[in-house]
């Protein structure tokens, strides 16, 4: 499998908020993607404690655990992740209401798993023309969406587009979505945060993963399409390709 990460604070914002990673335990690798928020830089502080607190969980991971202990693994590893935020907010009165979306998918050769939490989203693309969302967003424009209320095209510019409904840290039980799935040579998984999904189509980035020939040409050319878009917000992306290969 091939990875790449990138993350850049887009044109408007004065700090990056976002974090994120690949970690690696062969025959898995586990991308991740945390978009902070919070006032006065509290929102660094709620994604990269995420990332602090799932890099210890993986260390502790069992690689010969069945699809059951992986999925029960990414439930423990998000209720850990939220009580070190929220305890973190609690003590510091600097830190109150921060928090983080969270996606992450863990993978080998055969299974990827996905957890999220928030609209940070990911993708899969199986077939060069072809790009399908796999995680759902916890937002109000999707709520507002899924009732009918509102159409596609209304949410893509919804003023309230921004607002989660979900989130980790700031509640003391958080809730998160986590799905399986079979995938094979040649297939990518695209995790983002809505710096690029709220900025790029999914048609253009559709074009950037068909036509780029390298991973780090296919996430440079990501970003610099979000940054032309505006650059509203920070970019942070993971994509894992499977290449059949050893885990890289």
């Amino acid at each position: 499998m091939k990875t790449i990460f990138k993350t850049d604070p887009g044109k408007l914002r004065e700090h990056n908020e976002d974090s994120g990673g690949i970690f690696r335990k062969a025959p898995y690798i586990l991308a991740v993607v945390a978009d902070g928020m919070g006032g006065h830089q509290a929102g660094d502080v709620a994604s990269k404690l995420a990332l602090e607190k799932i890099n210890e969980c993986w260390s502790q991971f069992d690689i010969e655990a069945d699809d059951e202990a992986i999925i029960q693994w990414l439930e423990q590893t998000v209720a850990t992740a939220n009580a070190y935020i929220f305890d973190e907010a609690s003590r510091h009165s600097e830190y109150k209401g921060m928090g983080t979306t969270l996606v992450a998918a863990l993978c080998d050769t055969e299974k990827v798993f996905v957890v999220n939490v928030g609209d940070s989203r990911c993708y899969l693309m199986r077939d060069q023309d072809a790009l399908k969302q796999v995680t759902e967003d916890h937002s109000l424009v999707n709520e507002l969406l899924k009732a009918g209320q509102i159409t596609k095209e209304d949410a893509d510019v919804h003023p309230k587009k921004n607002i989660i409904t979900k989130a980790l840290g700031t509640t003391p039980d958080p809730e998160c979505d986590i799905q399986h799935f079979q995938w094979a040579k040649g297939d990518r998984l695209l995790l983002c945060s809505d710096g690029l999904s709220d900025m790029v189509s999914e048609d253009k980035i559709v074009s950037v993963l068909a036509n780029a020939t390298s991973l780090d040409e296919q996430a440079n050319q990501l970003v610099a399409q979000a940054n032309s878009a505006g650059g509203n917000d920070n970019i942070t992306l993971t994509i894992v390709e499977h290449d059949d290969g050893e885990t890289l």
